[in-house]
């Protein structure tokens, strides 16, 4: 039985495709007496069987050697299209976190969409995303990999617009296509490139090209960056990083899945092209900066939102920066340990903040407030997550920052500080969040707000319970270091920028009705921040503008040179036919003689215009 489902284990996300094709007959309307929830039940039938066979497999995998299976798609003299998986202990742990996550946030989508007319269409779409994203985790071919990413980028697209009766969700689902698809086509360049050089895109074979690969620097350098720009786009990473913020706009069971699984898709893929990536020195150099000046800005931004979602979804942009770092680095082991805390504690703030809008019916901070004593899960929810972001003693964050820190405090000091401070910051804006959303007096739309139901409940239940034991599956997995081997001095350094930044957030004065601070000064900063540094105008001014006189100029030559010449030569052979009908003889000898007075022009202008004449004697 053990070695049917291992051998099966490329099947899990055909599992949630098929999930996605039976909501169909009630997505499209073919079906509508039952109404759209059985569609949502098959979709969950479905995920919850994909998330037992690559739990058992996984439970499995231990004890057996990795496996590289090579499905052959399409093979005519040497044209080979092959999809390589890779069955490890690493991509099938990656299978369980999607499908459970996955299965988590559609019971919670059940109670959060429960009057939704389009709830067939919603489960539909999700089941795509979890398809893809499974597909990416097993996935050993650069090939494949970059047809998924594809997958989730119009699926990001649908999502984020489901709701696309509003005009502000049409534009936010454009935008965050557009701003994706920059980074695909870069990725796609960097692909065909490569197939080129190495003769293959599995990343088994790549991994061995790179120890022989003899490239310019400045060939090396390119590639490379195309490579990353794909990752950069998923991971919303400066400066391809403004579509998360209007992402906001979808359904929050499609934020809980974008904030926790597909960011983490995005850098899952950066995580296996590490090994290419030692190709160009500029590059690593470049994910460092990348990561640093992302993780820190997204910190600052984060403090200024006043929106729920937002506040929390730039502090993912930060999470992802760090995990940029961990790469630029050459810290694989950290990135991976980065993006399961990560994501397990985010898919919680989520949901708990989901709640509050469900309950509430708005995302704005200023007019939360009181909502501990009304609604203890999801207040429970959002502290355990809170805690399970930042460097507290014993959960899971703690001990990936840890790793990275007690490895890196005497090779790269300076790391240690950014670390610090994004820790410090994530702090002290999840403490203002919770003061503002769960501390303080009862706002209008507060006093009478109820716990959600169960089937809102539970998810939220489920990854609380997940946040606390998450450090003793990391002990079991062998991944927590020694007692004796842990620098408590560096230890002592991340829990004071934990506990500095609550400390900050408790006692800063935070008043609800100033939206905007009235000293001018604070109100500038507040600004800078709150328009995350106003980088959308500056693309407005600059790369939009640039695109636009560019679009101008393109249309004044197609209608004035390009249709003007046309048009030219179309009205000459008018006229000059309206002219020649008037000189209509019958004399064969007047037609000779102007057949040869033309032909010998056209020839004397040839001969003109290639120089021939200059070679005459005279």
């Amino acid at each position: 039985m053990n070695q049917f489902l291992f051998a099966t284990s490329w099947c899990v996300p055909f599992y949630s495709l098929l999930g996605a094709l039976l909501t169909l007959p009630w997505g499209i309307g073919i079906v509508r007496r039952t109404g759209p929830r059985p569609a949502a039940y098959f979709n969950l039938l479905t995920t919850i069987v994909g998330f037992a066979h690559s739990l058992w497999v996984f439970k499995d995998i231990w004890s057996r050697e990795q496996e590289n299976l090579v499905i052959t798609w399409f093979q005519a003299a040497d044209l080979n299209l092959s999809f390589a998986l890779e069955l490890s202990p690493v991509s099938m742990g990656a299978t369980v976190l999607i499908t459970g996550l996955s299965l988590l946030a559609q019971i919670y989508a059940l109670g959060y969409m429960e009057k939704d007319w389009s709830l067939a269409r919603f489960f539909g779409l999700l089941g795509f995303f979890e398809a893809a994203l499974s597909g990416l985790a097993i996935s050993d071919s650069l090939f494949l990999s970059y047809g998924l990413l594809e997958i989730l980028t119009l699926s990001t697209y649908l999502l984020v617009g489901f709701w696309y009766a509003q005009p502000l969700v049409v534009t936010a689902a454009r935008d965050a296509f557009w701003t994706k698809r920059v980074g695909d086509l870069l990725l796609l360049m960097a692909v065909v490139t490569l197939s080129t050089l190495a003769g293959s895109l599995n990343f088994s074979d790549l991994y061995e090209w790179v120890q022989t690969a003899n490239l310019d620097p400045v060939a090396a350098t390119l590639l490379c960056l195309g490579l990353i720009a794909g990752p950069a786009g998923k991971c919303a990473q400066f400066p391809l990083h403004l579509w998360l913020d209007e992402a906001m706009e979808g359904p929050n069971p499609a934020s809980v899945m974008r904030n926790s699984l597909v960011v983490a898709g995005g850098a899952y893929l950066l995580y296996k092209l590490q090994p290419i990536l030692i190709l160009s020195p500029v590059v690593l150099n470049a994910l460092i900066i990348i990561g640093g000046v992302t993780a820190i800005g997204a910190s600052l931004v984060s403090i200024a939102q006043t929106d729920i979602k937002r506040a929390l979804s730039h502090s993912t942009s930060a999470y992802m920066g760090l995990v940029f770092l961990a790469v630029g680095l050459e810290q694989g082991g950290v990135a991976l340990m980065l993006l399961l805390t990560h994501a397990i504690a985010k898919a919680l703030l989520f949901m708990s903040s989901g709640s509050i809008i469900f309950t509430t019916h708005s995302q704005d901070l200023t007019e939360m407030g009181g909502l501990w004593s009304r609604m203890p899960a999801t207040t429970t929810a959002f502290v355990v997550g809170s805690a399970g972001m930042v460097t507290l003693l014993p959960l899971g964050s703690f001990w990936a920052m840890l790793s990275w820190a007690d490895g890196l405090v005497r090779v790269s000091p300076w790391v240690i500080g950014v670390l610090i401070l994004v820790n410090g910051l994530t702090a002290l804006n999840l403490t203002r969040v919770f003061r503002l959303a769960f501390w303080g007096q009862p706002q209008q739309k507060t006093r009478r707000a109820p716990e959600v139901g169960w089937t809102m409940a539970f998810p939220m239940v489920t990854l609380t319970i997940l946040t606390l034991l998450l450090p003793l599956m990391l002990q079991q997995w062998y991944l927590l270091p020694a007692w004796e081997s842990i620098d408590w001095y560096v230890v002592l350094v991340l829990v004071s920028s934990t506990v500095a930044g609550v400390v900050i957030g408790s006692t800063i004065h935070l008043h609800k009705a100033w939206s905007r601070s009235t000293v001018l000064a604070w109100r500038l900063v507040q600004d800078l921040l709150g328009y995350d540094f106003y980088i959308d105008r500056i693309y407005r001014l600059t790369i939009v503008s640039a695109v636009a006189l560019l679009s101008k100029i393109s249309a004044w030559s197609d209608r004035y040179l390009v249709d003007g010449l046309v048009n030219l030569v179309g009205f000459a052979t008018i006229f000059g036919g309206q002219g020649l009908k008037y000189s209509i003889s019958g004399q064969s000898q007047g037609y000779m003689l102007t057949i040869l007075a033309v032909v010998g022009a056209l020839g004397f202008f040839i001969s003109w215009s290639l120089g021939l004449l200059d070679k005459l004697p005279f």
